[in-house]
């Protein structure tokens, strides 16, 4: 009989665990449990599993014999308990939890219940650290002196949002959800750590003046072993490592893409030394790069190291012979881990820890502006200036949090689903405008019409029945055919009559306009539509997708030959302009909120070499090649995976993406009276120079 397992979360890191559980042997997903039944159904479709929306049901419906818990982490301990005290073994998503106490606390409700409990250590099943470990027990490094591990990866929510995650509520969030990975491999290669000294820096501050570190270095001691841990998440490279130094070698491991060099002394005369020394890295590094390119080549990129990650642990979890019992994932390890964690935390700064309190509340706001979407990027930016014009503003957001603490008398966020008719014509009562920032980023043309198209009429639905004035709705420049360089664009140049061979997003925010300007001229609907640019500005983000694929954060291969000028916008550009539209009589227009001509896409690269000392690698991409990869893997997706509802764009969609037309934006300067920035230094100084584009 297979083990029968059930998710408890239905979100990102829940995919990560179903696919690898379905890879593994003798292991079957059973369950979905999520308080959203969409997204619970959305996950079990792909598996054949049933759906719950609460963890109760879960346990009395006998379906699973293991829970992985995936909820945010302040919940992970009530849930565990319960599903151990059901009878169910439990895998914890690291963290664990929020503290030592707590992991004890599940460790001793397991024993208690004769069942398993096991953290999501998932890096410790990579094969290169198997192979790490494996070494090192027997002696192959010599005696270790000591280690480096390091998480540098950029963060990008500490400076662009959004900022009601869990990790950003508070500075210490930030150790416990990265904090794992790097104590994990300590824990597991020397025992548990003594924690000698803990750091904190490059602050960034939050909305509210609310502060977190985004750099912490950790001074460490496992017996013989000096530890030093670092972790960074500023826009930096990759490096995600552990570096052990030992008498006879140097292994260092790169676990973001499962590999393993080992650096040796040789016994070679002074010219020749280092030579072999060079030549044998020089090999270590090719059969490691021809390895995992093979791996994910004929894997289809299904076992990337990420997914390998969790193959490894599943597989150790499941697929041995004694049930599972691998100390790497076991709860003793689990309960040192989140003690080193809570040590190093007893080790900071106490003004390092706290939290910026929200400022009082003297008076409860009378929002007449509603913001879908508020506590992204523009929808942020949106809201001040709505505040700084004199309007109180309500927030719908999928949390009651948002990025707001500074303004309690002038804002508030409310949670209600997009789906509910009832609850958004509730939350639209006593508004007089709508600005709805929604998006949705499906991988089906079924989900956009559900999630996209089915949300936006509904909006406008709700905003009739509440008797909103006026509704502005973003859509998108992607949605018009920018492949001809020869085409001025125009509000009245319209969007291709059949849009199938488009990417999902351009076709659906197209699709999203047409229903809404047909209610507007059958039913009279308020509505406005605004199509940003390529928004910049401070708050944004520097890897932006609207320029180029990024490779992290110093390469990117940019949409085209890059030296045609991209239609950029600032962001208080446009929010200004979306501003004018409440009032301004053009009920049933659209404007192309684009600044103007300033910068192509190597003129931006170069503008932050000047300003910021930052040369990023840029490389030209050829539109053709992007086409013609992305048609061998659309086939192979289609034929070897059997994937359905899969689009392959056009070619003139990849051409698009470079913006190679023109854009005029008369009509938003004519109708609004809208002056987007027209100095090339300001514009750069706003764009680059201030915009806090890496962190530091």
């Amino acid at each position: 009989m297979p083990t029968r397992v059930g998710l408890i979360g239905a979100g990102y890191i829940a995919t990560w665990h179903a696919q690898a559980l379905a890879a593994t042997p003798g292991v079957e997903v059973a369950a979905i449990c999520d308080l959203s039944k969409d997204a619970a159904a959305g996950l079990a479709a792909g598996f054949g599993a049933q759906v719950f929306t609460d963890v109760q049901s879960l346990i009395d419906s006998g379906s699973c014999d293991a829970v992985h818990v995936l909820t945010p982490p302040h919940l992970h301990h009530a849930i565990a308990i319960q599903c151990l005290k059901g009878g169910l073994d439990v895998l914890v998503e690291k963290p664990v939890t929020t503290s030592a106490s707590e992991t004890r606390e599940i460790a001793l409700e397991a024993e208690k219940a004769g069942r398993r409990f096991r953290a999501g250590h998932n890096f410790l099943g990579l094969p290169s650290y198997e192979r790490m470990k494996a070494a090192v027990l027997a002696g192959d490094f010599g005696r270790i002196s000591s280690a480096e591990i390091t998480w540098a990866l950029p963060l990008v929510p500490l400076r662009s949002g959004p900022y009601n995650l869990w990790l950003l509520r508070e500075p210490r969030n930030l150790l416990l959800e990265l904090g794992p990975h790097p104590f994990a491999f300590a824990v597991d290669l020397f025992g548990a750590p003594e924690i000698i000294f803990a750091e904190a820096g490059k602050p960034v501050m939050l909305p509210g003046d609310d502060p977190r570190p985004q750099a912490f270095r950790i001074l460490a001691r496992a017996g013989a072993v000096d530890i030093t841990i670092t972790l960074s998440m500023v826009e930096s490279i990759d490096d995600r490592s552990v570096t052990l130094r030992g008498s006879s070698a140097r292994a260092r491991l790169d676990y973001a893409h499962d590999t393993l060099t080992v650096e040796r002394e040789n016994a070679s005369d002074l010219v020749v030394n280092p030579l072999r020394r060079q030549l044998g890295l020089a090999a270590q590094h090719l059969k490691a790069g021809f390895g995992n390119a093979w791996v994910q080549a004929t894997s289809l990129n299904t076992r990337n190291p990420y997914a390998r990650s969790f193959r490894g642990m599943n597989a150790a979890i499941y697929g041995a012979g004694d049930g599972g019992s691998d100390p790497r994932f076991g709860q003793d390890g689990a309960v040192a881990v989140m003690t080193a964690i809570d040590d190093t935390i007893a080790r900071l700064p106490q003004e390092v820890l706290k939290v910026a309190a929200p400022a009082a509340q003297t008076r409860r706001p009378k929002p007449t502006a509603l913001v879908i979407g508020g506590t992204g990027f523009i929808g942020r930016a949106l809201t001040r200036r709505l505040v700084a014009d004199g309007r109180d503003v309500r927030v719908l957001s999928r949390s009651s949090s948002g990025p707001f603490p500074d303004l309690p008398d002038r804002v508030e966020t409310i949670a209600a689903s997009l789906h509910d008719l009832d609850a958004l014509t509730e939350a639209m009562r006593g508004i007089e405008v709508v600005f709805n920032l929604a998006k949705s980023l499906d991988k089906t043309w079924a989900d956009c019409l559900v999630n996209d198209v089915g949300v936006a009429t509904r909006v406008a639905m709700a905003c009739e029945k509440a008797g909103v004035r006026r509704l502005v709705y973003t859509g998108t420049i992607a949605s018009y055919d920018m492949s001809d360089p020869g085409v001025t664009i125009t509000e009245e140049t319209g969007f291709p009559n059949d849009m199938t061979d488009r990417n999902l997003y351009a076709r659906s925010k197209a699709e999203c306009e047409r229903q809404l300007m047909k209610l507007n001229k059958d039913r009279g609907l308020p509505i406005v539509i605004a199509r940003p640019g390529i928004v910049v500005g401070m708050g944004g983000p520097l890897q932006h997708w609207g320029i180029g694929r990024w490779h992290g954060a110093g390469a990117v291969r940019i949409w085209g030959h890059g030296r045609n000028i991209l239609p950029f916008v600032l962001i208080e550009d446009v929010v200004d302009g979306l501003v004018r539209m409440i009032d301004a009589p053009v009920d049933g227009e659209s404007f192309n909120l684009v600044g103007e001509p300033m910068l192509s896409a190597r003129d931006y690269f170069d503008a932050i070499h000047k300003e910021l000392g930052a040369r990023i690698r840029v490389s030209a991409g050829d539109l053709h090649v992007f086409y013609a990869s992305d048609a061998v893997k659309y086939a192979l997706k289609k034929y070897a995976l059997r994937r359905t509802g899969l689009v392959r764009p056009s070619l003139a969609d990849w051409k698009s993406r470079a913006h190679f037309s023109v854009f005029s934006n008369d009509k938003a300067k004519a109708m609004l009276d809208w002056a987007p920035e027209t100095e090339r230094a300001r514009f750069i100084e706003k764009a680059i120079t201030r915009a806090n584009l890496f962190g530091f």
